[in-house]
Formats: structure tokens, sequence, C-alpha cells
């Protein structure tokens, strides 16, 4: 088993993501312009909101994860830039449609596109987006890319309908918990890394290898966030909002099955019926971290990362191998 360094972490810990992109600086720079490209329109409204989507991206971390895994597996090709723009395309216009579902009014401190533009206008968005990104791949010829980023898009949404599904009954179980995280959150990261890996030519097995390696990662980082939940830092999630939206995640789960019969009986009908009471939902988090769920679900992130990195350890050492590693620690490091 891979011994993780605790000199080395605490380095990760104070590298900055431009430091972690330094491999791949020129790729992502190119990757910018063209990404910028497609999503140009001829319709003023929607160029409009174009140039607003790019202007408030992230940190870029999912076409990082494409770039530093097609250099593990392979070289960084012209169809390893439309693989990470496919990505983009699709995953942002999912976020537009989730906003639309949600009723939220923010992303990532921005006003969203229906806050701004209103529903309809925020649902052709994201229809355009996502059109953009098939037509990308079938202009191309890049059917593969197609097949796994389809894939993802697939499982995210039966990810969603499952966890709402769950919600009405609060009746999640370690299993259903980690199916869910899997197909919502993970089996994104995982179609990345092998959009990475194809797109550099890579076998089948080592597609299947990377994918399963960004599945593990995608597992970590939903955990990280669950934990959030019940975090005192200053972080982008409010404090206790999986509770008021009635979402069971790990450190919940955890908790409700160390509970009396009584004590169980208790939480879930404040989670129910008073999970708009602050007072209420702190007692919640109280329960949690009293009954050991946060240690439990940290347990569970580590060990999914150290997972992730025994994969990533069976290919040759190299500036991609080192930097993929070090966004995999930021992501587990985030504090947001």
């Amino acid at each position: 088993m891979v011994q993780l360094d605790i000199n080395i972490v605490s380095t990760f810990m104070t590298l900055k993501i431009t430091d972690i992109q330094a491999p791949i600086a020129s790729e992502m720079e190119e990757f910018e312009k063209k990404f910028r490209s497609f999503m140009k329109s001829k319709v003023l409204l929607l160029d409009k909101i174009m140039n607003y989507i790019v202007k408030r991206k992230g940190k870029q971390m999912r076409p990082m994860f494409v770039f530093l895994t097609a250099g593990v597996a392979g070289e960084i090709t012209e169809a390893t830039n439309r693989g990470a723009a496919l990505i983009e395309l699709l995953h942002t216009a999912t976020l537009v449609h989730d906003d639309v579902v949600d009723d939220a009014n923010y992303r990532r401190g921005f006003f969203s596109i229906n806050a701004l533009w209103k529903n309809k206008i925020a649902v052709l968005v994201g229809d355009y987006l996502l059109s953009r990104g098939l037509l990308l791949s079938v202009d191309n010829g890049d059917f593969n890319l197609l097949r796994i980023v389809s894939t993802a898009v697939r499982e995210m949404s039966e990810g969603e309908l499952l966890q709402i599904e769950k919600a009405r009954h609060l009746d999640i179980t370690e299993e259903v918990y980690f199916e869910i995280i899997r197909k919502k959150t993970a089996s994104l990261i995982a179609s990345c890394c092998a959009v990475g890996a194809c797109s550099a030519n890579a076998n089948p097995e080592t597609i299947e290898k990377l994918r399963l390696f960004g599945e593990k990662v995608g597992m970590a980082f939903q955990i990280k966030d669950d934990l959030f939940d019940y975090g005192t830092q200053e972080i982008g999630k409010p404090l206790g909002i999986d509770i008021k939206e009635k979402k069971m995640t790990l450190p919940l789960i955890y908790a409700l099955q160390q509970a009396s019969w009584l004590e169980k009986k208790r939480i879930i009908s404040i989670i129910k019926n008073e999970s708009n009471k602050p007072k209420k939902v702190a007692e919640v988090i109280a329960f949690v971290k009293q009954s050991g769920g946060i240690d439990y679900a940290t347990a569970t992130m580590q060990q999914y990362f150290l997972e992730a990195q025994q994969i990533l350890y069976t290919f040759k050492e190299s500036k991609y191998r080192n930097s993929l590693f070090q966004l995999v620690q930021y992501t587990i490091d985030r504090n947001k």
C-alpha cells in the first residue's frame, strides 16, 4: 500500500492552483481561447449570456483533470482540448438547469442565469450549451469522448433523482448514499479522467484505470463537501444547508446508525419538521459530532483518497503525475 508522506502533503497544502497547473499552463491558456470560441453565438442576447458565463468561471479544475490525465496516459492532443471543452459545455448546461430546478439565485457568488434572465431563457441557454457540446464532438468524430461524457450526464441525472426520491423518506443507507454520490458527483470527475486518457489514444485498460481513479477522487471530493455542513470555518457553503434541505449525508447516516431507536426518531423528526429553525439545525449538528459522524466520514474520505493515490502511482513518475496528485490533494484540503 502507498503510504502518505505528511511532509509532502503539507507542502502541497501551500500550493496554489497556478502552481499545480504549471506543466499544462500553455495548454490551459490555449484552451481558454478555444473554449471562448466554442461559446460564441450570432444571437446578441445569447452571446451576452455566454460572455457572462465565461467571466464567472471557477478554478477550471475539470479541464485540468482532463489535460493532466492525458499527460499521464500519453500525449496531450487536439482531441484533449475538445474533450475538455465538451465536459465544460455539458457540465455548465447541467448547472444552468440545476439552478432553475433549485430556484437558486446565486452560483459561486454571482447571480445565476435564471436570476438575471428568468427561467425560460435559462432553460434555453442550458439547451444551447448542450447542443454546442454535442456538435463539437460530432463534427470532429469524437464519438468515444461523447459516449464517456454522455454516460456521466445520464448518471448525474439519475443520482439527483435518486437523492430526491430518498429525501422524502429519510431512509438512506450508506450503500444508497455511496451510489448517489458515485452517480451525482464522482461520475463527472471520472469522465474527465477517462476523456483525458481516451484523447491521448490510451488502451481500454488504461482508460478504465484512470476512470476508476477519477471516480475515487470524486467520492472523496463529495464527502469533503458534505463535511462542510458541520464545519465552523467561513466557507462557500452555508452551515447546515444539507440538513435544512433534508439531504442525508455520510456524517448524519453514520450518527443515526449509532443512535438508539428513540434518539434516531427524535433527530429524524427534527429534520422532517423543524429543519427551518437554526437552533434545531444546531442540535442535529451537535448530535452528529458527538456520535462520531465527522470522524467516520473523514476517515472514509481519506480511504478513497489513498485508493486513488494507489491507482495513480501505478503510472510512471512525471510532471503530469505529480501535478495530478497535487490537484487531488488540493480538492481534499480545500476550504470551500
